[in-house]
């Protein structure tokens, strides 16, 4: 491999990490993908990937480019595709469009496919330059990446809080903690989200329908059109089926999967033609809850890349206690709830030698709330 250097490669792989993030609410389950064809100093054609099921990123910059593409440099974030799907292989696109050079920034994470598609382009001697701005690449798809090298998906939580770290009144009530920009930036957070876990208490308490609603997403109105018709896949925990059948969650939106740990399983017809039954009992527990690891491969099974846990500061914590959670979100308002409110977490440690590090990665603010991200930290 020929190690990147040039000052023009990182403008134009910079630019193709940028139309890549053009797929950010659309791709799921294939990953968000930015291509960008130079000649002779001059962009000549870009492409992205779009919508699962139709054209990867450098098929549409070659079908801009036409004739013009032989020849060319193609800046590609992903390493092209060598296997035939929905789509044909990308690498062999562009070894027929005369490509001459290709600068990827990351290789396929498969690792059952890494590396083939450069293997295809440097036999038919395409001179080949990367990685490239790989972490910038990396943070575009890490659920793509972690299913792919895992079979599970990235996992966040999402929690609001006072300043005293409180999440609910011991009543358990809760709205509204944040503003209405802080609620918009979750509905963005929910549209990303190949699936949102919650638990029933959740929804026997403040009634959600966890759906994703065009007119809050604050984005372009025909693109969020298009967001709000791929709902995310709606999960509730409820270890022993108390959901009832006229639950607001179940009026509206996409589907529905009721994960239990019953005995004895309910009929499907009992339940609206949205909701899909699965149990999956955790042997181990002698309280009868759902095991989550085995919920989480599951997801990985079925495409998802990314997991939004809504619930409370116990389901939450569970996962978190599990290690299971690879990003935490939390909204922070300016407001006290005083002591006897609900904490973000339920995590019962007793000294400090227990305690969880995590890293913060993130800190913006959201009109008048501030929006804190953070990741375990693995080392400590």
């Amino acid at each position: 491999m020929i190690s990147p250097c040039q000052t023009d490669d990182h403008q134009y792989m910079a630019r193709a990490l940028r139309l890549a993030e053009r797929g950010f609410y659309t791709t799921a389950p294939n990953p968000r993908v930015g291509c960008v064809l130079v000649k002779t100093g001059q962009i000549i054609a870009e492409g992205w990937h779009a919508l699962a099921g139709e054209a990867h990123a450098e098929i549409h910059a070659l079908e801009q480019a036409g004739q013009a593409a032989q020849g060319a440099t193609a800046y590609v974030t992903l390493e092209p595709c060598s296997h035939t799907g929905k789509t044909g292989p990308c690498a062999q696109a562009l070894i027929n469009a005369g490509i001459a050079r290709v600068v990827y920034a990351m290789e396929d994470p498969n690792p059952q496919v890494a590396g083939r598609g450069l293997d295809i382009l440097e036999a038919a001697a395409i001179e080949i330059s990367g990685p490239l701005l790989e972490d910038s690449a990396r943070a575009l798809n890490p659920g793509f990446i972690k299913r792919m090298q895992t079979g599970l998906p990235w996992v966040r939580t999402k929690s609001a809080m006072s300043l005293d770290g409180r999440t609910a009144m011991a009543s358990g009530e809760s709205k509204w903690i944040t503003n209405p920009k802080a609620r918009a930036d979750v509905q963005r957070l929910r549209a990303h989200s190949c699936a949102l876990i919650t638990g029933v208490d959740t929804i026997l308490h403040d009634h959600p329908q966890y759906t994703v609603r065009a007119a809050d997403l604050g984005l372009e109105p025909d693109l969020a059109q298009r967001v709000a018709t791929k709902q995310p896949l709606r999960v509730i925990l409820d270890s022993n089926l108390r959901l009832p059948k006229d639950a607001l969650i179940l009026q509206g939106g996409g589907p529905i999967l009721l994960v239990h740990a019953a005995a004895k399983h309910a009929q499907a017809d009992d339940w609206p033609e949205r909701v899909e039954l699965l149990s999956l009992a955790d042997t181990s527990d002698a309280k009868h809850k759902v095991d989550l690891i085995a919920l989480l491969r599951e997801l990985g099974q079925r495409q998802c890349n990314e997991v939004l846990i809504e619930a409370g500061a116990t389901l939450s914590g569970a996962f978190v206690r599990r290690g299971l959670v690879d990003e935490l979100i939390v909204y922070l308002a300016a407001i006290l709830m005083g002591s006897q409110a609900r904490p973000l977490l339920e995590l019962p440690l007793e000294s400090m030698a227990g305690k969880l590090e995590l890293k913060i990665t993130d800190i913006q603010s959201v009109g008048d709330n501030w929006r804190i991200t953070a990741i375990p930290d693995r080392e400590a």
